[in-house]
């Protein structure tokens, strides 16, 4: 199982409003049979925001990985039965998480042999705490972009069918236009992210369009998504337009 994020207290002015965990609460399962530097790095990560697992062995890690997948695995190389982590490659394909592994060799193609294709990074021990949170985010941010451009794309009850070009928002197919569409695609595959105007226009016709031509097919796209609640497509005054709740 993995833990709760850490509420220990940040630290600095008590009028600041704390930054979001960098973590966002994702899974982290780390591998390694030394307890001081499991013990450094689940602190740590906890702080950051992670969700985290331990496992001291490669039967055990594996173990892990089947009944609670992780969305990313730290693997300590210094590691005494690392060699039974060659499982992996038959773990389901959801389940395989991003590999970032902890090492005293310089090349990635000299860890695991036969481990698969995959996303998988390395940090050089003795390592940083900083690196390892950085290279962390950089594997999460791949995974996270090769999802979304591989599956479904969708957002809560918001569903598109990239094969047959519908939408469908809850039980309720969506009537819209190729470029209801690709404008509805570009807003769920960038969710939570405020794009501009000019934005829009490359990425729905490719040349730039008169302001209110846009705004036409903001509204029209707007009325037939937003009929349920809660409302999904959002205006922000002055900047553009957004999709999340």
């Amino acid at each position: 199982m993995y833990g709760k994020i850490s509420e220990k207290p940040r630290y600095g002015n008590a009028d600041e409003k704390p930054a979001p965990p960098r973590g966002d609460g994702r899974r982290v399962l780390i591998v390694g049979d030394d307890p001081p530097t499991v013990e450094l790095l689940s602190t740590t990560m906890e702080l950051a925001g992670y969700r985290i697992a331990t496992a001291g062995s490669g039967p055990e890690a594996l173990t892990r990985l089947v009944e609670h997948p992780a969305d990313l695995a730290v693997v300590d190389m210094a590691m005494s039965d690392l060699r039974h982590f060659s499982g992996y490659p038959r773990l389901p394909v959801a389940d395989r998480p991003p590999l970032l592994f902890l090492t005293a060799c310089e090349s990635l193609d000299s860890l695991v042999p036969g481990l698969g294709p995959g996303a998988a990074d390395y940090v050089v021990k003795p390592f940083r705490v900083a690196e390892v949170l950085a290279r962390a985010q950089t594997l999460l941010r791949a995974r996270q972009y090769e999802d979304r451009r591989t599956s479904a794309p969708r957002f809560g009850d918001l569903t598109l069918d990239d094969h047959t070009c519908r939408a469908r928002r809850g039980g309720r197919t969506l009537d819209l236009t190729p470029a209801e569409y690709r404008l509805l695609r570009h807003l769920l595959l960038n969710a939570e992210q405020v794009l501009s105007k000019e934005q829009i226009c490359r990425h729905v016709w490719g040349e730039d369009r008169a302001d209110n031509a846009i705004e036409k097919l903001v509204s029209r796209l707007r009325r037939k998504v937003n009929q349920e609640d809660p409302p999904l497509i959002h205006t922000r005054k002055g900047f553009g337009y957004w999709l999340g709740l």
